[in-house]
Order: C-alpha cells, then structure tokens, then sequence
C-alpha cells in the first residue's frame, strides 16, 4: 500500500493542539516517548554494568597510605574467579523473578509507573551499594539480587508503553531506536567507570550512576504518560492518528491471557528460544568482556573499559538501522512480516556464530577486539526480529510476551557469568577459548530453531473476543480514507463503501486475502480484506 507513518488521508496532522502543556516541544509525542525511554534503557544498562567494571578494581591491588604514612598495596577485596562470577550473577537471581508479574501489572494499570519504580529502586541500591559491600561481600549480594528484582519489571512495562504509542508501520523503528539504549548506556558506562576507577575510585563509579539515574527518573514521571489520551502536550492531530491506528484508550486492560494458548504456542516459543539465544552471547560478554581484556589481551583497566565499549557502539548503529530497514520493507511490501522477522534474527545469530568461531581461533589484541565487535553488532539486527515480534503476534499480550521471553531470557545472566567464572580460573587462552565456542554454539541453535518455528501473524488466541468497534474521530468526507481501530487492528474504510454498508479493514500477515477462510489472492505485505457482513 505504501503508506509511511502519519501519511494517512484525513490524518496529516496539521493542526496544533489546543491542550494544556507543562512540556512544549515540536517533535511529535510519541518521539518524546521513544527519546525517553532511549535514555531509560541507556541507565538501566548503566545501573547494570557498572559492577562488571567495578569489579576488576575491586579485587586489583590498590596502593593505600596508612594515617603513619606507611604505604601498603593489597586488594579491597580478596574475591577469587568463581566468587566474582557469582556476585556477578547475583542480579540475574532477582531479576527473573519479575519478568511475568511486571508484565501483567504493566498491562492491566499501564507501563509509566511500573517502568519508572523499577529503575528508581535500582538507582537508590545502586548508590547504596559501596557501603554495603565494605560490610560484608552478603550484603553486596543481597543488594544486587534486590536490584535485579526492581529492575526485571522494566523490559515488559515498555511493551505495554509501545502498545499505546508505537503506530503499526513505525514499531519496528520506535521499539529498535529505544532499545537502543541499551548500548548506549554499555558504550557510556564502561569507559566512564574505567576512567572513574582508574583516577578516582571505584566507590565513585556507583555514586555517579546512581545520580544520573535519579535526574532521569524526574524527567520520566514529569514528561511521560501511560496513553496518548492523558498526555497534556500532544496535538489533537497526533491523538486522532494514534487513536485511529491503534484504539487508544486511558480505560485500563481488565485482562484474562489465554495462558494455556501462550505457553503451547509456536511463535511465542521461537521468541523465547531467540531470547535465551542473544542474551547467552550479550551477558557473556557484558560481564566478562573487561576481564576477557584484562586477562588474555593484557590491556589496563581504562583501556579495556574503553575497548570494551566499542562492540556496543556498533551495536546501537546496526539496531537504529535495521529498525528503519525492517520498517521500510513492511510498507513497501517486499517481504512479509514473518520473513522480515526471521531474516533479521537468524541472519544476526548465523554471522554471530561465525565471528563468535574466528574469536576461538585468533585470540589477538587487534583481531580479537574486531571480530568482538563484529559479533554483537550483529546482535542489534534481532530487535527488528524477535526483538519485536511480541506486537506481531500478539500486540494485546505484548508486555506478557515480553515478560515471559526476558524470563527465560534472563538464565543466561545467572548460568553464563557463573560458567565462564568456572571455565576461566587462571584466565588463560584456552580457558578463554571454551567460552566463545559455546557462545557460537548457541547462536547457531537459535538461528535454528527460530527460522523454524517463527512467525510474524496475529495468532487467533490473541484476537478480541467482543465484537468488533472502529474508532473513528470524525466522519470522513465522500470518497476519501480514514483509519479506525478494529479490536486493536489497524482499519482503512473508504466513505463509498460506508455508505453501502461494506467495510475494508486491514490485517497483517503472511500476505494472503481472505475472505471467510478462502485465499483469494496475495500481497507481500499489508492487505485490505473485505468483510461485507461486518457493519461499520
């Protein structure tokens, strides 16, 4: 069909809002909302990786001055591999535990506030964090285990943000540009806490975070609302079009998941075996990528902060490019949905698996650091796959979807820096060795599985049970097209045929028209299928 974004017919947005505004600002709402949540995710991974940095400074050896002016070199603390790769891990103990619940919460009473507390919660035990360490190495653990349960509910509680805000043909571009930052917060927080560490202290680290998070936070409850409809800033035009292409409401979802269709589906299951599979080699490298450096490629604390960052740079390129890329191909119709998933996740996972191999065998300081980054650059390809496939298949589940995927998505985060702990205790090369070669391994096995069981369709168990409603702002004129939400779907009804009682609504698939169950013909990407018993 060709159509780009707001170029709908009667939804150009061209008049300006006559609402209320804290926040004036000429980008549109959802943008706003999309720019936000970049900077969330970019401190949720800076509240995350810090330790991974900090914690090489922690248990290095540190010149102290005694108050008798004697100086004395020794560790602040005396952690061996396979403790680090558990305190590590610790958070990943927390944050399983609440992908599902933050999901349904989101869901039902919407995504602003469980998105914000989580990443409160975790700024403030972030900054807690040096003095409870120095107290005693349980504590540390037992705060990053909390940290991790605050913070598990901010993956599903955007999907429910996006629900509401990202229209069809831009969710693929607004979910990759703020997943994003996820990437950017690793290229931030890595260099800044080696260079922190390296100059000032490794309590530092923690302070500084923590603080940047906490501005955010304010920023977030100020600006952001759950639905278009209760945002005071948003012109009435932008409102009609997000209303009209996605059903907007403030009711909040009384929702009954059909849990026994979810957890016996295919395509949810694809998803989640393409979540355990990217964050195997995500985690992997997220916690251990520093000491990888320090250990085998001999490089000092701030360089190898500083290396460390560079896969995540060219990670966030790869993702605000395929987001775009993956959208394009849906408007234009070149390939359908459920292509467009499987190519950008196995297509990701098989080249991660090679470089992943090519690391194994050329364990060098120049070659090592491309073929590294290479390989999670790749990565950034999946979020316009499985990264959003949640909304494909089931847009009024997403943020459940998301929280069921993150939660089997998140055993890597406890089994992998515990095993790569294991595999690594004396931090030799082919200790090193076994670590990237299982990582290949498991990339191949999702690229597998996920081409064979994936799709990008609506699944029946998912599809409102009332019957259908268009919402329509106002009545177009004779012969023009408007765009109404039917259940939740995106709907083009032209005037000619409201008149005559027929209706066209549009339906995303795998390309197929259909009427009463007969295929009638196909398309490559969004089709209008007729309905003439179905009243406007």
């Amino acid at each position: 069909m060709g159509l780009e974004g707001d170029e709908y017919t009667n939804l150009s947005e061209e008049e300006p809002s006559k609402k209320k505004s804290w926040f004036k600002c000429n980008l549109k709402r959802r943008y706003v909302v999309a720019i936000l949540a970049f900077l969330g995710f970019c401190n949720i991974y800076m509240l995350r990786v810090n330790l991974s940095v900090a914690v090489v400074a922690m248990t290095a050896n540190q010149t102290h001055i005694l108050p008798d002016g004697t100086v004395h070199v020794s560790q602040d603390f005396d952690w061996d591999s396979k403790t680090r790769g558990f305190i590590l891990a610790s958070f990943f103990y927390g944050y399983i535990l609440t992908q599902i619940p933050g999901g349904y919460l989101a869901t039902r009473y919407g995504g602003k506030r469980i998105f914000l507390w989580g990443i409160t919660a975790t700024a403030i035990l972030t900054i807690l964090t040096p003095p409870l360490a120095r107290m005693h190495t349980s504590l540390l653990i037992a705060t990053r285990i909390i940290a991790g349960l605050c913070e598990g509910v901010t993956y599903p509680s955007i999907h429910a943000i996006w629900s509401r805000w990202a229209p069809p043909l831009e969710q693929s571009r607004i979910t990759a540009f703020a997943f994003s930052g996820i990437y950017m917060g690793t290229v931030i927080a890595m260099p800044l806490a080696g260079c922190i560490a390296e100059y000032i202290s490794w309590d530092a680290i923690f302070y500084v975070f923590g603080l940047i998070a906490l501005v955010w936070c304010a920023l977030w409850w100020a600006i952001v609302e759950d639905s278009p409809d209760q945002d005071r800033s948003i012109t009435d035009s932008e409102l009609d079009y997000l209303r009209n292409t996605i059903g907007v409401t403030t009711k909040e979802a009384d929702i009954h998941p059909p849990w026994k269709d979810i957890l016996t589906s295919k395509p949810v299951w694809a998803i989640i075996i393409a979540h355990f599979a990217e964050n195997w080699g995500f985690y992997t490298l997220l916690t251990s990528l520093p000491m990888f450096m320090s250990d085998v490629l001999d490089y000092p604390l701030d360089a190898a902060g500083i290396l460390a960052a560079l896969p995540y740079i060219l990670m966030a390129i790869v993702v605000q490019i395929s987001g775009y890329i993956a959208d394009t191909f849906r408007e234009n119709g070149k390939l359908t949905t459920t292509r467009i998933r499987k190519l950008f996740t196995c297509g990701a996972y098989l080249g991660q698996s090679v470089f992943m191999l090519l690391v194994a065998l050329f364990m060098k300081r120049g070659v090592s650091t491309v073929f590294l980054s290479l390989a999670l650059g790749l990565g950034g390809l999946t979020w316009a796959g499985f990264g959003v496939n949640h909304l494909d298949v089931a847009p009024n589940y997403a943020a459940i979807l998301m929280g069921i995927s993150n939660t089997v998505g998140t055993i890597p985060g406890i089994l992998s820096p515990t095993l790569t702990g294991a595999l690594t205790a004396d931090g030799t090369e082919s200790e090193w060795r076994n670590v990237f070669l299982i990582t290949a391994l498991v990339y191949f096995l999702g690229a597998l599985l996920y081409g064979l069981m994936a799709s990008g369709e609506r699944q029946p168990w998912s599809l409102p049970q009332e019957p259908m409603q268009t919402l329509v702002s106002s009545e177009p004129e004779k012969g023009e097209m408007n765009y109404g939400a039917v259940g939740g779907e995106a709907v083009a009804t032209s005037n000619d045929q409201y008149y005559e009682e027929e209706e066209y609504y549009y339906e995303e698939g795998d390309g197929e028209l259909v009427d009463g169950g007969e295929c009638l013909d196909t398309a490559d990407q969004a089709n209008l299928v007729e309905n003439e018993q179905t009243q406007y």
